[in-house]
């Protein structure tokens, strides 16, 4: 076989898989609006009922006892009941979106907050999210640590794509939440050990990273007459056109860290940076930080050097509220 056959081979396989992805794509959104429809029957004939608590109980008990052996698990009890909120939480027809498929509905019909399932919506379409990428970044409490450094409408309109990010704040969250790493909280970490987890890992962590990052280089080498230096992780954000610099730190955060990520960020600008980019940014990703040490260890004004701690595990909502006024004391 030729490589034009090869070739030839290549481009119909690409053609049938794309078809096969965009008929799951479209039996899945007819199936969703299937549910809304039941959803909205069941809805208004719950209006019908005088007392209305004691007869949706009633009319979902009935339906599934109807449907079930006809049509399966589908339509139990518990699934009708998923089906009902999803009607109620989405009114409109023309709200249910294709690029989203049942499974993530069943997610979003959760949450109570409209900002804060608009913004998982928004981010979802945008980022092409599958449902287990969804309830990550929902359990992760990813709109809750953006919130932290931004006001509402800030996040709102960047997801949508409204708003192009201005800042460094803007994208990066704090804290990061890393437990896809598999890294247990009990035991003592090498940065080098959480270095290399995160390469494993490095589509989890571009996720967690968040809108445009790639990633550039590891362990970057920089030659200063004759010392050497290694840059632990390099990105580069398409967004802000500019390098992203992480240096990882299994401690908790000193002046040394920061002025040694300024040298690094200082050498990207001058040295990497092409004219139409934007200046380079720095992340010191430690376990413990403090924000008055950063303030008070760069130039007045500095915005490009952060500093974001990291989790290895799920946050609560309980520590996240007091992460954040923690950050509000300081």
């Amino acid at each position: 076989m030729n490589l034009q056959n090869t070739a030839l081979i290549g481009q119909i396989k690409a053609i049938i898989e794309a078809s096969q992805e965009r008929a799951i794509r479209a039996v899945d959104h007819e199936r969703t609006l299937m549910y809304w429809h039941i959803g909205k029957y069941i809805f208004e004939e719950e209006q019908q009922g005088e007392e209305r608590a004691t007869y949706g109980k009633y009319l979902i008990k009935y339906l599934a006892q109807q449907l079930e052996p006809e049509f399966g698990s589908g339509f139990g009890i518990r699934q009708l009941e998923i089906i009902r909120q999803f009607y109620k939480t989405f009114p409109i027809a023309n709200a249910v979106r294709s690029q989203l498929n049942w499974t993530q509905y069943r997610l979003l019909t959760r949450i109570e907050d409209h900002d804060k399932r608009a913004f998982y919506i928004a981010e979802s379409i945008k980022n092409a999210w599958t449902a287990r990428q969804m309830e990550r970044q929902i359990n992760s409490l990813l709109y809750e640590r953006l919130l932290m450094s931004n006001d509402k409408e800030s996040v709102l309109a960047v997801a949508k794509g409204e708003q192009q990010p201005s800042e460094v704040k803007e994208l990066i969250k704090d804290p990061m939440v890393l437990e896809f790493l598999g890294l247990k909280r009990e035991s003592s970490y090498y940065e080098k050990d959480l270095e290399q987890a995160i390469i494993t890992h490095l589509q989890e962590f571009l996720l967690e990273m968040g809108n445009g990052f790639s990633f550039v280089a590891r362990q970057k080498r920089i030659l200063l007459e004759d010392d050497e230096f290694f840059v632990d992780l390099v990105f580069y954000n398409r967004l802000l056109q500019c390098f992203v610099v992480i240096e990882i730190k299994t401690h908790k955060l000193s002046h040394q860290d920061i002025g040694q990520l300024q040298m690094y960020v200082n050498y990207y600008d001058r040295v990497e940076r092409l004219p139409h980019e934007n200046p380079t940014i720095g992340i010191l990703l430690c376990t413990e930080k403090n924000n008055t040490l950063v303030k008070f260890s760069l130039p007045e004004g500095e915005k490009n050097i952060v500093a974001s701690k990291y989790e290895l595990y799920l946050p609560t909502e309980k520590q996240l509220i007091e992460a954040i006024q923690q950050d509000i004391q300081q």
